[in-house]
């Protein structure tokens, strides 16, 4: 069974700063892409930031400059840096992990989510 944990939501005023974390775990062989997606009220989940294994990343064009996506192999673990964040930010944050698990093979996988609020 594999899991992904986040933590680091919470709420902000606006131009502040969060950190979010996601830590995969179970029976995990490898992980591929990891990522993370956000989903404000009436809206589709769109993704924000995401990173390979190999460190390449690519982001929502609404969070170029402002957020940064990074990951430690070795921990399973992926991090998404807010700075400058505005109101439209807010929204739940979920985790994405594309993983090669034990007797599962290669499976997407979402954390719970967190939210994000930014107060203006």
């Amino acid at each position: 069974q594999v899991q992904l944990e986040e933590s680091g939501g919470g709420l902000v005023q606006a131009g502040g700063s969060l950190r979010l974390s996601c830590a995969a775990s179970g029976n995990i062989i490898r992980v591929n892409a990891m990522g993370w997606y956000r989903q404000a009220p009436g809206k589709q989940r769109e993704l924000v930031a995401a990173i390979t294994s190999g460190g390449t990343n690519n982001y929502a064009e609404s969070v170029k400059g402002r957020f940064a996506i990074s990951r430690n192999n070795a921990k399973n673990t992926v991090y998404l840096q807010m700075n400058s964040l505005k109101p439209e930010d807010t929204a739940i944050y979920y985790c994405n992990a594309n993983i090669w698990a034990t007797a599962v093979g290669w499976h997407d996988y979402w954390g719970q989510g967190t939210q994000v609020t930014v107060s203006s």
